[in-house]
C-alpha cells in the first residue's frame, strides 16, 4: 500500500519528465485491495507447502499450555487435541488493541489488521496514534487522495530519534496529512449518516472538538497472544504492565523447557525480521547445532512514511544519555536527492545525521536518514555497525554517484561547528 501511494507521487512526478498523461488521476480501492489480498493468501500458502516439504507438521488450532511439556489444542468445532514435546516454544506475535475507555472504540473502529481487508475504500480517516504503524497508515491513505488525520496524545515516533520523527511528520503535514496534536478521542459515535461523530479533547485547552468520518483507524499499540495460553498457571513469567513474556539472553522463560521469542518477549523488538533471526538461532540452539545467541543491538529498521525514515543505533537522545553531550559528535546534513530536483519537490526535510563517539576513533553510535528508498540504504549500512564500523571508516568510503546513499558518506559538519549543513555543489 506504501508502493501504491509512491506511484502516485510518481504520476505527479511524471509530467515534469515529459509524460503525458491525460485527464485526472485517480485510485480505485477495490483493485489494490484484491491484488494485496491475493498476496497475502498466495504468502501463507506457500509457507504451508513449505513446512509440508520440510515434513513439519502444520495444526490450525488454538493452543494453551498444560504443563512445560503439554499442549492442548482446541479446533473451531471443539475437538481436543492433545501434543507433547521436550520443548515448547512460543512465538504468537501480538494483536493491535482497543482503546477500553472510549466508548464506542471497538463497535465503531478499525485496526491495521482490518484496512488490508476493506473490501471499499476507508474513506475520510481518522488514525488515532502516532506509532511507526500510524504514521505507515496515515501516509498512505493520503497518498492514495484520501482525507486523512492523525490524532496524537503526545509525541511522534516514540523511542526514536525525536528530531527524525519531526522531520517525518513536519514532511507528512506538506503532504497533506492532518494532524491533531495533544488531542485525546473521547467517544465515536454512529450517526444515521453511516459516518462516524469522534468526539475529542484538546489537553492543552481543555476544549472539546468534534468532526466526522468514514473510518477511525486504532493504532494505539499491540497486545501480546498471552491471555488465553495458561502460563500464569505454570508459573511462567511475565511482565504485568505489558502482558509480554520475560525472556532471557536465549530466550529461555521462567519455566525450564519454555522458551518464547519475537514480539511477545518483554524489551524485544517488534520487528519480523528480528523474530525470524531470533527464532532461527533459538532452533539451532536447541537441537545442538549451535550456541550462538541473538544480538538485539543495532537492528536496523525503517519507517515507511511518505518520506521513509531510516535508521541504526542509537538516537542522538539516547546517544547522550550513555555517553555524555560532550562524548558525542554529530555530523548531519540537508541533501537534495535526484529524483527531486526536476520533479521540484521540497527536499528540506531530506536528512542525515551520523552520532559517533567523539574521541578515538570516533565509532559510530547511530546513523539516520531521511529521503527516497530509506530502508534499501539503512541495510547496507547496518552491517558496517557488526563490524564496529567509524567515521574513518565512512570517510574512505568511495559513493556511488548519483544516489542519497553517496550523501552519508560525505558527510563533514558537525551540530557543535553551528555551520550550515547543506550539502552544496563544491
Amino acid at each position: 500500500m506504501h508502493q501504491a501511494a509512491l506511484l502516485g507521487s510518481a504520476v505527479k512526478d511524471a509530467k515534469k519528465y515529459g509524460w503525458q498523461i491525460p485527464g485526472p488521476i485517480c485510485h480505485d480501492w477495490a483493485t489494490m485491495a484484491e491484488a494485496v489480498q491475493n498476496h497475502v493468501r498466495s504468502l501463507n500458502w506457500g509457507h504451508r507447502v513449505q513446512l509440508q516439504d520440510k515434513k513439519v507438521k502444520y495444526l490450525n488450532i488454538k493452543g494453551s499450555l498444560m504443563d512445560e511439556h503439554t499442549v492442548k489444542g482446541l479446533t473451531k468445532a471443539g475437538k481436543e487435541t492433545i501434543l507433547t514435546a521436550k520443548n515448547i516454544v512460543i512465538a504468537t506475535g501480538g494483536r493491535p488493541k482497543y482503546p477500553t475507555n472510549i466508548a464506542g472504540a471497538m463497535e465503531h473502529g478499525i485496526t491495521s489488521d482490518d484496512i488490508f481487508w476493506l473490501k471499499k475504500s476507508p474513506g475520510k480517516t481518522l488514525v488515532v496514534g502516532a506509532s511507526y504503524v500510524a504514521l505507515e497508515c496515515a501516509g498512505f491513505l493520503t497518498g492514495i487522495g484520501l482525507d486523512t488525520t492523525v490524532m496524537v496524545r503526545s509525541i511522534a515516533l516514540r523511542g526514536f530519534d525525536q528530531q527524525m520523527a519531526g522531520l517525518v511528520t513536519n514532511y507528512m503535514e506538506n503532504y497533506g496529512t492532518k494532524f491533531a496534536w495533544k488531542c485525546v478521542p473521547k467517544r465515536v459515535d454512529k450517526l444515521s449518516s453511516g459516518a462516524f461523530q469522534v468526539t475529542w479533547t484538546d489537553i492543552q485547552t481543555g476544549n472539546e472538538h468534534k468532526d466526522t468520518f468514514d473510518s477511525v483507524l486504532w493504532a494505539v499499540g499491540r497486545a501480546p497472544e498471552t491471555k488465553a495460553m495458561g502460563l500464569d498457571k505454570l508459573g511462567v513469567q511475565l511482565n504485568n504492565e505489558t502482558g509480554k513474556i520475560i525472556v532471557s539472553a536465549d530466550e529461555s522463560t521462567s519455566v525450564p523447557n519454555i522458551y518464547a521469542f519475537g514480539d511477545i518477549g518483554e524489551g524485544r523488538p517488534e520487528l519480523t525480521p528480528t523474530a525470524i533471526k531470533a527464532g532461527k538461532l533459538l532452533a539451532r540452539r536447541l537441537v545442538g547445532q549451535s550456541k550462538e545467541l541473538m544480538n538485539y543491538d543495532n537492528v536496523s529498521t525503517t519507517v515507511f512514511t511518505p518520506l521513509e525514515y531510516g535508521c541504526v543505533g542509537l538516537s542522538e537522545e539516547e546517544a547522550e544519555k550513555r555517553h555524555g553531550k560532550d562524548g558525542i559528535e554529530v555530523y548531519h546534513a540537508f541533501y537534495k536527492p535526484l529524483e527531486f530536483t526536476v520533479a521540484e519537490r521540497d527536499a528540506s526535510q531530506c536528512y542525515i545525521k551520523v552520532i559517533c563517539e567523539r574521541d578515538g576513533d570516533q565509532k559510530i553510535l547511530g546513523l539516520h536518514f531521511t529521503g527516497p528508498n530509506a530502508g534499501e540504504v539503512t541495510q547496507g549500512f547496518a552491517m558496517s555497525f557488526q563490524c564496529g564500523a567509524t567515521y574513518s571508516h565512512l570517510l574512505k568510503t568511495v559513493g556511488i554517484h548519483p544516489t542519497c546513499a553517496e550523501e552519508l558518506i560525505k558527510v563533514n559538519i558537525t551540530k557543535r561547528s553551528g555551520l550550515d549543513a547543506t550539502v552544496t555543489g563544491c
